[in-house]
């Protein structure tokens, strides 16, 4: 596995703990550490700390980088100001969703966007064929960053401690949701993003590699519990998250995802924005929605949907839900199907019944 796959900057801290790795998107990831449902309570209740290295780190510089993000990215950047964010999409020409990402403006020609780990070579080509028309610079660094995901309602407070440890000025805590600085950590400049995929408080912050073991290990000794990415899994499923690769892919359109607010159609032109505005008008045959079950047994990603005893839809994305103690899902369901609807899902072989919802299943404030 070691030779084949990416390995994170923290492989041989992971290695020491015990962790299970995994191939993940073409890394070595830890999926659990002591347990899933340990790892995610820990998060739901105190503070987790998870190494997402795999995601991509991508910088944009040059006058002409915010035009570049405008023309390959579904949501406008022009309204952010310095040290601010916004979640977007990057679709292709037919209104699919390549990716589902962030960006970050560092500086009015210093861009950072953070694509998924499978699609970062997609990114980067869409990103560079805008580059090169706008006159901006595009550059890859994903092999040279760590990525530290601290989340959990003591969050803040733990990365407050942590940075100042370590020789930065910025605080977490100091810093609004989706907001972004540039701060200095194990004598490395990196950037401290007030994001999370988990609905809790917290940062994630982009280390240079070489700062990765010495920041992880400050975080352990104040509390943080090393998460993998099991817990990363249900915790973002708890919030009604979306996952590229199950619940968003090509074959679904940002309407459809239930994603239209971040689509801003009346600018200048962007990737996939004719197909986009013909989607909008013509509105979504089905639509992306949660699932509860009446008790603990889950559904699975591929599992059909039925109402009725008539196919209605398709899981997307399924587990239990450690908070609730159910069955929980996304699933793509026929228009008009919708919150408020009984459906059964086949779970090998038995109709399990389902409540339809509106996500999130959890009730969590990022922004705390």
């Amino acid at each position: 596995m070691g030779e084949q796959l990416r390995q994170s900057p923290l492989a041989e801290r992971h290695k020491a703990a015990g962790a299970k790795l995994a191939p993940f998107a073409g890394w070595a990831m830890p999926i659990q550490f002591t347990g899933t449902l340990a790892e995610h309570e820990a998060v739901r209740s105190h503070v987790g700390i998870f190494d997402v290295s795999h995601l991509g780190t991508v910088y944009l510089d040059g006058p002409g980088a915010m035009a570049a993000i405008a023309s390959s990215f579904t949501n406008d950047p022009t309204g952010l100001t310095d040290a601010t964010s916004q979640y977007t999409l990057c679709c292709d020409e037919q209104g699919g969703i390549v990716d589902d990402l962030i960006v970050y403006r560092l500086a009015p020609d210093r861009w950072l966007t953070v694509p998924n780990a499978a699609n970062t070579d997609a990114v980067v080509e869409v990103l560079q064929n805008a580059a090169d028309e706008h006159g901006a610079t595009v550059r890859d660094e994903s092999p040279d960053w760590a990525i530290l995901a601290v989340q959990g309602p003591a969050g803040l407070a733990a990365a407050d401690a942590v940075l100042s440890d370590v020789g930065s000025r910025v605080r977490a805590s100091d810093v609004d949701h989706l907001g972004v600085r540039v701060v200095e950590a194990a004598g490395h400049s990196g950037v401290l993003c007030r994001t999370g995929y988990t609905g809790e408080p917290g940062c994630e912050l982009v280390l240079p590699a070489a700062a990765a073991a010495p920041v992880w290990d400050r975080f352990l000794d104040a509390g943080a519990t090393p998460c993998g990415l099991g817990a990363r899994d249900t915790l973002r499923l708890e919030m009604g998250y979306p996952l590229h690769g199950n619940d968003l892919s090509t074959d679904v359109t940002p309407y459809e995802a239930r994603l239209g607010w971040a689509v801003k159609l009346d600018r200048d032109p962007f990737r996939g924005q004719q197909a986009l505005q013909a989607a909008k008008e013509a509105g979504p045959s089905r639509r992306l929605w949660g699932l509860v079950a009446e008790g603990r047994r889950p559904a699975r990603a591929g599992m059909n949907v039925e109402q009725d005893g008539a196919p209605v839809g398709t899981i997307t994305s399924g587990s239990f839900s450690p908070t609730l103690g159910k069955g929980i899902a996304l699933a793509l369901l026929d228009d008009p199907v919708g919150p408020g609807a009984k459906v059964t899902v086949d779970v090998r072989g038995t109709a399990v019944p389902f409540d339809v919802v509106r996500p999130p299943f959890v009730d969590r404030d990022p922004k705390a």
